[in-house]
């Protein structure tokens, strides 16, 4: 009976020992079937060091580079037209006819006085030398011989009289032709055939602009020119060599395919806004800059040598409004810094402290890793063209046994 209860004690133990060694199975079991928790996935880019341009972004308005009003030169009666509205005219082409009939009449007249006046001038010259030997010898008196050569005198000066005459009549006849004094394209006539117009009056009959060129007048700050010149001062800022090459953003958002120039600046600001007037021109073979259009100039101010660009998106600011950015480390970890961000760059930063050469920035996937944190890194690269991200992958080996580098567009999943 004694070894019975024995066991019967046996037995209990084990009964309560079971559930805890099942357990310890299942717990170690669990443990070989739970996945390692992989790595986060972030996108980085390689900084470089680089020459970059500094460009600065004015607001300007477009306007002709020539622009004539033409008005007549002569009183008349308009008889015809001789141009199509909006359409492009060459200097000396024919824009409108005056009646020409007055003009006509007074050329002829003024002919005549010519020929009235040349045809006294062989008789008092005849006079004048047959004076002048008779008076040598005593003949005639010297007053005779000098009235003689006045009226002599006085006939050259009718004959040029009116060969001016003429030559005026002959100008107001050519003036009845109203002629372009530029080429360019000429807007809608003011006035119609049969319309009276007079001598230089005040309303243009029509306008002409000359659009080939255009000027595109911008202003700036003297505080932003006080900078620059600052800077260009103490070689901050290096000059660019020639002249200043200017790039045109038009209304809708698109860009103007021909760069201009910088033709000059103002020597005076303005003492009612502060800003200093800047003139730069452009070629426009195609006509697409009309007068009058609202644009953006983006002005080169010069370049930095060692610069360093940082994508905007992967720029963000402290609760002390510094602005900070996330790092590779060497070990492969996250890290934040502090960065001196000095402007704008199209879609990135140029930062003068912070960063180095060859410092990996995260652009992507920021939120999946906190700091500290060790990642798996996806080197990617800028698509100039478009400002997207795309990812830089081994291809294989060329002959020189450096791996060569290829650009493919990352899927969604990746850059989000």
């Amino acid at each position: 009976m004694m070894r019975a209860k024995c066991f019967s004690t046996v037995y209990v133990a084990m009964i309560f020992c079971l559930p805890t060694l099942l357990s310890s199975c299942n717990a170690d079991v669990a443990a070989q079937e739970r996945p390692v928790r992989s790595k986060p996935e972030v996108s980085a880019q390689t900084l470089h060091r680089q020459a970059v341009t500094l460009t600065t972004e004015l607001a300007g308005r477009t306007g002709a580079q020539m622009v004539s009003e033409v008005r007549p030169r002569v009183s008349g009666i308009i008889l015809r037209q001789s141009f199509e509205e909006g359409g492009l005219v060459k200097a000396g082409d024919v824009l409108y006819e005056l009646d020409p009939m007055p003009f006509e009449a007074s050329y002829r007249n003024a002919e005549a006085a010519v020929q009235r006046a040349e045809s006294a001038l062989p008789s008092a010259r005849a006079r004048s030398q047959r004076y002048e030997s008779l008076s040598a010898s005593s003949v005639v008196s010297r007053q005779d011989f000098d009235e003689a050569r006045t009226q002599m005198l006085q006939a050259e000066a009718d004959v040029a009289a009116a060969r001016a005459a003429l030559e005026t009549a002959r100008i107001e006849l050519e003036y009845a032709k109203v002629r372009a004094p530029i080429s360019g394209r000429v807007d809608a006539s003011n006035v119609t055939e049969g319309a009276l117009v007079t001598e230089d009056q005040a309303s243009p009959m029509t306008t002409i602009r000359r659009t080939d060129i255009i000027n595109v007048d911008l202003v700036r700050s003297s505080a932003s020119l006080l900078a620059l010149n600052k800077a260009l001062a103490s070689q901050d800022i290096k000059p660019q060599e020639g002249s200043v090459t200017v790039e045109l953003q038009l209304e809708d958002g698109s860009k103007y395919g021909h760069p201009g120039k910088l033709l000059f600046r103002n020597g005076a600001v303005s003492q009612t806004t502060g800003m200093v007037l800047m003139r730069a021109v452009f070629p426009n073979p195609e006509g697409a800059l009309l007068p009058g259009m609202y644009v953006r100039a983006i002005v080169e101010d010069g370049y930095v040598e060692d610069g360093v660009l940082i994508p905007q998106r992967a720029v963000s600011r402290n609760s002390r409004g510094e602005a900070t950015a996330r790092f590779i480390s060497a070990d492969g970890k996250i890290e934040e810094r502090v960065l001196a961000v000095e402007r704008g760059i199209g879609n990135n930063w140029l930062v003068t402290a912070g960063v180095g050469e060859g410092d990996r920035v995260v652009v992507e996937g920021l939120q999946r890793a906190a700091i500290g944190e060790e990642v798996q890194v996806t080197a990617v690269t800028v698509d100039n063209e478009t400002g997207e991200f795309v990812a830089v992958v081994e291809a294989g080996r060329p002959s020189a046994g450096k791996p060569a580098e290829v650009s493919v567009r990352l899927p969604d999943a990746v850059t989000r």
